[in-house]
């Protein structure tokens, strides 16, 4: 019987001293082996490819006052930093169960948290949209604590094959499982201009919805494509080229990252999740429980304020946050990423 050695693969090269492109960098994307060089993207202010800085972690330890043998639940597993504090805070009795609706990136986090020692034995991660909280809590629930993390990891940002970025060059994607639902491409070939323009102000406050909007059908109707993040990018260019050359760079650079946020929003029906979430949270709190919740716009914001707002008016909640938590100046200035960041909390 003949034997076949494992043919072996050298990485890609690149050009220069320092790779450019996601995927070549290769040591940011192995922060456990390459640790050194991980460590030294963070102290520049950055962001190691592949990976999440988790935001305001003291200050969420500090308000959930996690306990040796309770029940937790973070909605928004992501690359788990919040969750791996999370269970050191365990000293190894209770359980965690996460939620997270990226297929991808689910199953990574909870290996690369096994291999930590974190397992089954006190880590269930749940591949679910967390809108399902309250499927969750009736099979594993109540829990003592609840953490959600809103918004999208860096790891999918920074990878041009999942579209989130006008930076790179990709598929116009921006789903958070990829395996449902219609690309942010599709979308935009069903919406009508005044619809577009009606998401843009409404996820984003885009100041030049109108415009933007207009552009793109303008786009389609002379037959031509926007498959890509670039395509779109080059159509929100020219919307704006009114703008003068010296306000220009600025102003294409904010309506960017506002349209691909519009769209995210859209294609994964955000507000509509974050709504049920919210809802159901309550019941999915034990008594005395402890929620924090953590923002990146003011869309997301103002719901989680009216919602526990009005829930403590009910009666429902004991107590919630009357001002918004923010990262630290020091942690903003580590992680350039945390500074839109708010925090609110609740108390059954």
């Amino acid at each position: 019987m003949e034997t076949t050695n494992p043919v072996h693969r050298r990485r890609p090269r690149y050009k220069g001293t320092h790779p450019t492109k996601f995927s070549e960098k290769y040591k940011e994307l192995n922060p456990e082996k390459y640790a050194e060089t991980a460590e030294h993207v963070i102290k520049k202010g950055g962001t190691p490819a592949g990976m999440h800085i988790p935001i305001c972690v003291k200050e969420i330890l500090e308000f959930l006052r996690i306990q040796p043998g309770q029940k937790g639940l973070d909605a928004t597993l992501g690359y788990g930093g919040h969750t791996l504090e999370m269970l050191k805070c365990l000293q190894g009795q209770g359980h965690i169960y996460a939620l997270d609706v990226d297929p991808i990136e689910s199953v990574k986090t909870r290996d690369r948290l096994a291999r930590q020692g974190y397992g089954p034995e006190i880590l269930t991660v749940i591949h679910t949209n967390f809108a399902n909280l309250d499927q969750v809590a009736e099979e594993h629930g109540p829990f003592d604590f609840i953490l959600a993390d809103l918004g999208v990891s860096s790891m999918q940002i920074d990878n041009p094959e999942r579209g989130f970025s006008y930076k790179y060059d990709g598929p116009l994607d921006l789903r958070l499982d990829p395996e449902r639902g219609v690309t942010a491409a599709q979308r935009l070939r069903e919406v009508d201009e005044e619809e577009l323009q009606g998401m843009l102000v409404e996820n984003a406050d885009e100041p030049y919805a109108a415009e933007i909007a207009a552009a793109v059908r303008t786009a389609f109707r002379r037959g031509q494509s926007i498959d890509t993040t670039t395509d779109l990018r080059r159509v929100i260019e020219g919307a704006l080229e009114f703008i003068p050359a010296a306000e220009r760079k600025q102003a294409v650079k904010k309506s960017c990252q506002r349209t691909f946020q519009a769209l995210r929003i859209d294609v994964n029906s955000e507000f509509e999740v974050l709504y049920s979430f919210l809802e159901k949270l309550p019941d999915a709190l034990a008594d005395g429980g402890r929620a924090a919740i953590l923002t990146f716009h003011s869309g997301e914001d103002r719901l989680v304020k009216k919602s526990f707002r009005d829930l403590h008016r009910a009666g429902v909640y004991s107590a919630v946050s009357t001002e918004v938590i923010r990262p630290s100046a020091e942690e903003c200035a580590r992680n350039s990423r945390a500074k839109s960041t708010k925090m609110r909390w609740a108390i059954k």
